[in-house]
């Protein structure tokens, strides 16, 4: 009844959803741009890291293009207050890589962490529902504050690519760096275009005595 007053409405197209489905339509669901990296040897997101880092894994979703599907899904995630967005869209992804036995070997999962001051602004830290969403499928558990992001920097979206390097350059610190001791780490992130954010992060998971480091994005910028 509440929802001839209230229509439950696809994230990604604006059109009123049918009984059964959530968050985003089947149109939508089945038109997602996904990458299929896990399923290829040209990984492209383990080739950014190529020759900087040891990445063990390396896997994003979805495409991330101007005006396309996956950028009106994320702005929403990111802006508009639409966390399930996050979090279903991780757990389809979940439900994928575990299929394939892809990221199997990780035994925690860690969200990018948001500055405290961006935290607050925004109420909420979308890579954790992502994350949340993963762990949900993947059977893996996930440590929002194992984490910390100390340098509050300047959004990279209008960087050049070596500014972007230059811009996270040593702004983590792991918290509890016992709890990552001689694990395989996953890292996730909404976005990845450079790799620069996920790689500072990787180094000090790395410095502080992790075993593996992977790396997951729900989006890949072309």
């Amino acid at each position: 009844m509440l929802d001839m007053f209230y229509p439950n409405v696809c994230a990604g197209c604006g059109n009123n959803m049918i009984t059964g489905e959530i968050v985003i339509c089947l149109h939508c669901h089945i038109n997602l741009p996904r990458t299929g990296f896990h399923s290829n040897q040209y990984n492209p997101v383990k080739n950014l890291f190529r020759g900087r880092l040891p990445i063990a894994n390396a896997s994003s979703f979805l495409y991330f293009r101007k005006s396309g599907l996956t950028q009106t899904l994320i702005h929403q995630l990111k802006y508009k207050g639409k966390k399930e967005i996050g979090e279903h869209l991780g757990n389809i992804f979940g439900t994928e890589l575990k299929e394939e036995n892809y990221f199997d070997e990780v035994d925690i999962i860690l969200p990018i962490p948001l500055h405290k001051t961006k935290l607050m602004q925004r109420g909420y830290n979308q890579s954790d529902y992502v994350a949340a969403g993963l762990g949900i499928s993947l059977e893996k558990c996930v440590y929002p504050e194992m984490i910390s992001r100390k340098v509050i920097t300047s959004t990279q979206t209008k960087k050049k690519r070596y500014e972007r390097w230059e811009n996270v350059e040593d702004i983590f610190v792991v918290n509890e760096p016992d709890e990552i001791y001689g694990k395989h780490v996953l890292i996730v992130d909404d976005i990845i275009t450079t790799g620069a954010t996920l790689e500072s992060c990787a180094k000090i998971i790395l410095d502080n005595g992790a075993a593996e480091v992977s790396v997951l994005s729900l989006g890949f910028a072309q």
